[in-house]
């Protein structure tokens, strides 16, 4: 069933392709689950501006949005096949595929968006990308995806025990799912797109993510408390197929990932202006934003899910480096 649904999305993706016009020699496809505007969508297309003027016009870029290639697992899949080229994903869905990636997703691993740029701008960001190589992946650069924080449509959470029954939905991620088991609430991994109809219908009672997604998804037109516990700042990544990227010339490989981090500067300049005017709508339609929490206990009651998801010595290291940035 899996190899049936990975075969029905390369063929749809191969359909949609086919309809790409492009005057380049060689046009790389990128999928995004976002819709066409989003900061993630908008820095790719920023990328392929880059990439098309350093390489004269030879390679292009093509951002399908939208989830039009489908969510981000199967995505993945396909990108790893060599299907997809290109493909921006959070990194939740590669915490089991890719060990080095849990530690990025850990709660309360960075201490603020600087401290997460920092790590992911240095050493350790770098010795975490080439981890995906083994994979059939080639990790190019971090965007941002803000901070997470809890949102729902029953009640305002102020303390852990307001947690305690509520459904969320949480990334296909075994570090999310003991994350929300921690605090009391059931965690629901399930697709991004089947989260508006599931707070709707009554399957789960909320979900957690970022200002612009919370915004650009309509969740706050079905969830009307959102709480700024920011338990997760997970960078995102943008990788490129293994086949794809060695399919290029030396000289093209320099220029592709030159571009894609030259292109992380514009998404955060665009990022942290989604993200004040997602706040902005999100606030004028009336959510309840709660602000007054005590995240210590939060941030306590993950002792667990460290002990049980950093178990080597590699990544025990790796967090103790991390949390020695400054």
């Amino acid at each position: 069933m899996k190899s049936l649904r990975v075969m029905l999305s390369a063929f749809a993706a191969s359909v949609a392709f086919a309809g790409v016009a492009s005057a380049c020699e060689v046009t790389l496809k990128s999928s995004d689950t976002h819709p066409d505007g989003y900061p993630t969508v908008a820095a790719v297309q920023y990328m392929g501006e880059l990439l098309k003027e350093s390489t004269g016009g030879r390679i292009c870029v093509e951002v399908f949005h939208s989830a039009q290639l489908g969510e981000e697992k199967d995505t993945i899949e396909q990108t790893q096949l060599g299907v997809i080229d290109m493909n921006r994903v959070s990194l939740g869905p590669f915490n089991n595929l890719i060990e080095e990636t849990k530690v990025f997703s850990l709660p309360y691993i960075f201490r603020s968006t600087d401290h997460m740029h920092n790590v992911v701008d240095g050493e350790i960001g770098e010795e975490v990308l080439s981890a995906f190589q083994d994979h059939n992946l080639v990790g190019l650069a971090y965007y941002d995806s803000g901070s997470r924080s809890f949102y729902n449509k029953q009640r305002p959470i102020k303390s852990i025990a307001d947690v305690d029954g509520l459904k969320f939905r949480v990334m296909q991620s075994d570090i999310f799912v003991d994350m929300v088991d921690a605090i009391g609430g059931n965690a629901t991994p399930m697709p991004y797109g089947e989260v508006y109809s599931s707070i709707q219908t009554g399957v789960i009672d909320g979900a957690e993510n970022n200002w612009p997604s919370f915004e650009s998804s309509g969740h706050f037109e079905v969830a009307g408390y959102y709480t700024l516990d920011q338990h997760l700042i997970v960078p995102e990544v943008l990788v490129m197929s293994k086949s794809s990227f060695e399919k290029l010339s030396a000289e093209d490989q320099a220029a592709v990932r030159d571009a894609a981090k030259k292109s992380v500067s514009k998404m955060r300049e665009l990022w942290e202006a989604s993200e004040k005017a997602s706040e902005e709508k999100v606030r004028a339609a009336g959510v309840e934003v709660i602000t007054d929490i005590d995240k210590q206990p939060f941030i306590d009651s993950m002792k667990p899910v460290y002990e049980k998801h950093v178990t080597s010595d590699a990544l025990k290291n790796l967090v103790s480096r991390i949390q020695a940035v400054k």
